[in-house]
């Protein structure tokens, strides 16, 4: 929770010995004071371990005085474990916002000492620069001077993974105790798309998750996935509702797409009371999540209740509504919207660049294909049919494939299956269910008659040494090409944003993958109030990436929006 310190008075940052003196200074001359620390005691430097132990009670003795005077002082409030998060000044008034952090140890403490002993998590302690390690929990007797027990840890490895850094911990203990209502809350803290994440989500976190040199890690993705159907539940019973947005602003901002990172910035807004219209070019909302990902994968009832819940904080969705060389963004600043944000995806697929692949009749870029299914078009698309490329899209379309009627899917990948970037789980469902791939295999030449595919030559790769991605180069084995039948050739072998939308004189800078130029740490385009992210920056990521990239671009437009 951010609390607000509006005072006429003084407000003192930190509390070491010159912290205290000032304090104590300005309250002797009559003036009230407010004394903010952010660790849970005072005394500073000064009351190092070393210098505690070194007996230098010259140094004790005046932090002792200094403590007590600024305790006992009626002009002097003390506020520990709170940090400023921001001060704003204007019309000769400061504002301060604190955030005050975690409670540590409750005031019911008796002060047995059982839980120092028995404590097993050792984080260096941070109080001494690391150079020892401490308990999570331990006696702050002579920093304080009050004989308090203190929980100071490290923030965990599962939340450092997770790209939007979601309380893990919090959420799975609050889980762990029956409270389902409290930990969607902390999971939606981070993410506005939980059940969604909660289906497809590829967990990194899981992979340094420290139950797993135990035996196995936690299952957190599977956790989330559980709390977030529960409300969905509570919501279809009726007993759940939204929270409603800070404030009441009539500032209109613009979303360019309803993908994961446009709907996380309309989400953010929106919560902050700004009014949002997200304008869609697709027939349905969810961006790559609707149109991209299949259906066994993702219930369409479950993308959208996650989005039915951004609609409920005011948030407006105008579908069958793209961007034009027509109607472009800078008609949306014509419509009175002050800001704009651009999260347009990432939907053209790149060529094979084999001979033959412009001659005939019977190619599918995956991401045309698997949209027309998502739109609704179930037909069967062949008999025989080839997949190339190792990643998710790859799978989607070979499990889709499969799904739809056809005789034989095979996946053509040209690495072997330790490199393949797909999530191993979908490769493994892939073959259960009775995909074919061919590992270090690559496509030579596409085979044609009557002017429709009728195959594929390829040849055999072996691994070289490491290329710029971290992986081994493949390397075409001379003699070793084979043919593949095929009445339909799908290639998955990555995709590019489409923005043949944009006007000659966009003026926006774009990169030479054909995405959006930003600085990383706003989300800022080159031109003034206009904003982008996701795949349209990135190429072709994650949903919980393309979340964090919606989340810096909300708090940069909402600090741009209130200068």
């Amino acid at each position: 929770m951010t609390n607000s310190i509006t005072s006429r008075s003084l407000i003192v940052v930190g509390g070491g010995i010159a912290g205290l003196e000032a304090a104590i200074e300005a309250a002797r001359s009559g003036i009230d004071v407010t004394l903010v620390e952010e660790s849970p005691f005072l005394g500073g430097l000064l009351l190092k371990e070393e210098t505690i132990s070194s007996g230098d009670y010259p140094a004790l003795c005046l932090a002792s005085r200094l403590i007590n005077e600024v305790l006992e002082h009626p002009r002097i409030k003390v506020l520990t474990n709170t940090r400023i998060e921001k001060v704003r000044s204007a019309d000769g008034k400061v504002r301060v916002a604190a955030k005050r952090l975690p409670p540590r140890v409750g005031i019911e403490c008796t002060s047995c000492g059982a839980c120092l002993l028995v404590c097993p998590i050792k984080p260096y302690d941070t109080f001494n620069e690391g150079l020892m390690l401490r308990t999570a929990i331990d006696f702050a007797g002579p920093r304080t001077f009050g004989g308090i027990y203190n929980i100071e840890k490290e923030i965990p490895a599962c939340q450092e993974r997770c790209p939007v850094h979601i309380d893990i911990r919090r959420y799975v203990g609050l889980i762990a105790s029956g409270r389902y209502e409290e930990a969607i809350r902390v999971i939606r803290e981070r993410n506005p798309l939980p059940a969604v994440c909660g289906r497809i989500c590829p967990h990194p976190c899981e992979s340094v998750c420290n139950r797993g040199r135990q035996d196995e890690p936690v299952a957190i993705d599977a956790l989330k996935r559980f709390v977030s159907e529960y409300e969905i539940a509570q919501r279809r019973a009726g007993k759940f509702v939204p929270p409603k947005p800070k404030r009441n602003l009539r500032v209109k901002v613009a979303v360019v797409g309803a993908g994961p990172a446009g709907l996380t910035v309309a989400h953010d807004l929106a919560m902050e009371g700004f009014r949002v219209t997200i304008f869609e070019a697709a027939p349905v909302p969810g961006g790559m999540m609707h149109l991209g990902i299949p259906e066994y994968r993702l219930p369409r009832d479950i993308l959208m209740s996650d989005i039915e819940y951004i609609k409920e904080l005011g948030v407006e969705i105008k579908l069958n509504s793209p961007l034009t060389k027509e109607f472009t963004v800078d008609d949306l600043f014509k419509q009175d919207y002050k800001a704009v944000f651009v999260g347009v995806g990432a939907y053209k697929g790149l060529k094979l660049r084999v001979p033959g692949e412009d001659e005939y009749e019977g190619f599918l870029d995956c991401i045309e294909f698997l949209k027309r299914v998502n739109l609704g078009d179930k037909t069967k698309p062949g008999n025989k049919v080839i997949v190339i490329g190792g990643g998710n899209s790859a799978i989607d379309s070979a499990r889709t494939a499969l799904r739809l009627g056809c005789d034989e899917v095979t996946i053509l990948y040209r690495r072997s299956r330790k490199e393949m970037p797909a999530n191993p789980w979908e490769v493994e469902a892939a073959e259960h269910e009775g995909v074919k791939i061919h590992y270090l295999a690559a496509p030579v030449k596409i085979l044609g008659s009557n002017g429709k595919v009728t195959g594929m030559v390829c040849t055999k790769m072996k691994l070289g040494k490491l290329d710029a991605s971290g992986r081994r180069r493949p390397i075409p084995i001379e003699g070793s090409e084979f043919e593949v039948e095929a009445d339909l050739i799908i290639p998955a072998i990555s995709q590019q944003p489409d923005l043949s939308f944009l006007p000659d004189d966009h003026g926006f800078e774009i990169s030479r993958w054909n995405s959006f130029v930003v600085d990383e740490r706003t989300m800022a385009t080159n031109r003034e109030g206009i904003y982008a992210g996701g795949d349209d920056v990135t190429g072709p990521a994650t949903v919980i990436e393309a979340i964090q990239a919606g989340h810096i671009a909300a708090s940069s437009i909402k600090e741009y929006l209130s200068r």
